[in-house]
């Protein structure tokens, strides 16, 4: 069955056949039940980028093209590993990275899939390169 952004929200309630876990498992199975008895990791309460994406559908056909565009974000980031994301956020601040180490931070997350984070990191390699914020 397919999905229609316009009818099929809130996902969880009209869909929830299409929301899994990032281990897929069940959005039915995802509960305090679950996580009480040790079958739901702490990894399990975390959105998919298969569902963030949908909720951008969603976004997008209400006509909210920002939240749309925070979600198609998102989901890209639900694909960076936790410790490399965090190594990127520090690396952002001002005065933290030579502009290599910003370029080489972008190229991996076009490596990750995620081009529209890639692109934000070079925006900001632009920026900090005009207002002498690089290392």
């Amino acid at each position: 069955m397919g999905f229609d952004p316009l009818t099929d929200y809130p996902l969880g309630l009209r869909r929830p056949d299409l929301v899994t876990t990032p281990a897929g498992v069940a959005l039915a199975d995802v509960t305090l039940d679950g996580a009480r008895t040790g079958r739901l990791a702490a990894g399990d309460v975390r959105a998919t980028a298969a569902t963030l994406g949908l909720q951008a559908s969603v976004a997008r056909a209400a006509g909210r093209r920002q939240l749309a565009e925070n979600l198609e974000r998102a989901a890209e980031l639900a694909r960076v590993p936790d410790d490399e994301l965090l190594e990127i956020y520090t690396a952002l601040r001002p005065g933290r990275s030579a502009p290599e180490a910003l370029e080489a931070h972008a190229a991996r997350l076009d490596e990750l899939g995620a081009p529209r984070t890639a692109a934000f990191v070079r925006e900001a390699l632009v920026a900090y390169r005009e207002r002498g914020l690089l290392a």
